[in-house]
């Protein structure tokens, strides 16, 4: 991390578990100042007990010397803030949004022509430190910015860069949505589980080891998810018929649509900031 000191306008789940991350990989000789700013008394005062940051309610004092300010505000606040803040953002700061369908041209907008704009695509996952994030950085953006903004999210699960800012709609919908329908499968066995006599706490626990194991075993195989699958399904054996019935019912493709759907939403979205912006 090049930044000596990081800003965070917002202190919500997210931007503590950025925090934490980064408390806990950095080296004690190389850690940041960070300073949050947090219109909320009671979660100031938990933020400075539990991760030793400096807090405030005042966004222009945070932003003041820092080199990295993180806008972890919900979208719905976005422009408001990013506003507020247009007469305080130096030129040789980065600014690295993590709020879901906010453009980068809106971002630059409302910042008063503030060039040096990352916009970022993490998921829920990163609050327990095994996030994946989309990045995509505006042209003005330099190297060392661009490894500052990948330092930041890497300490909170992996980075992928985005050479079409159009692909952030394309990562919300596959892995920023996609721990939903991870849930939706979860919840899904288990209800089958029960429906067969199973009780409901021995469902959960083999559902949700049975995931998390399923999951680890395709991070450490050099097979693709497929491979893996046929291994488990031996020919005529349980499996088979399980995958066979799924098949028939349209599994995948109900996958498929809802990937898009996600996808779609994403574009609207965004179309609607970008018209907001300009009215």
């Amino acid at each position: 991390m090049n930044a000596s000191r990081i800003a965070f306008i917002g202190g919500g789940n997210m931007a503590a578990a950025l925090i934490g991350g980064m408390l806990q990989n950095a080296p004690a000789d190389a850690r940041p100042s960070i300073v949050v700013s947090e219109p909320d008394e009671e979660r100031r005062q938990g933020l400075a007990e539990r991760l030793d940051v400096e807090t405030t309610a005042d966004n222009a004092m945070a932003l003041a010397g820092a080199q990295l300010v993180v806008l972890a505000v919900k979208p719905q606040k976005m422009r408001a803030v990013a506003e507020e803040l247009a007469s305080n953002v130096a030129p040789g700061q980065l600014v690295v949004s993590i709020a879901a369908g906010i453009p980068v041209a809106a971002l630059q907008g409302w910042l008063g022509g503030h060039q040096a704009v990352v916009r970022a695509m993490p998921n829920t996952p990163s609050m327990v430190g095994c996030g994946a994030t989309g990045l995509f950085a505006a042209g003005a953006v330099s190297d060392e910015q661009r490894s500052d903004a990948e330092s930041l999210m890497r300490a909170v699960g992996v980075v992928q860069w985005l050479d079409e800012e159009s692909q952030i709609d394309e990562v919300t919908a596959l892995s920023g949505s996609g721990p939903a329908y991870v849930f939706y499968l979860m919840e899904s066995m288990q209800a089958a589980a029960e429906e067969l006599g199973m009780a409901p706490a021995v469902a959960r626990l083999l559902t949700l080891e049975t995931v998390y194991g399923a999951a680890k075993l395709a991070l450490a195989a050099d097979e693709s998810p497929a491979e893996l699958r046929r291994r488990v399904s031996s020919p005529g054996g349980t499996t088979e018929r399980a995958i066979r019935e799924l098949d028939d019912s349209g599994v995948r493709e109900a996958f498929g649509r809802a990937v898009r759907a996600s996808r779609d939403r994403s574009r609207e979205l965004a179309a609607q900031v970008g018209e907001a912006g300009q009215s």
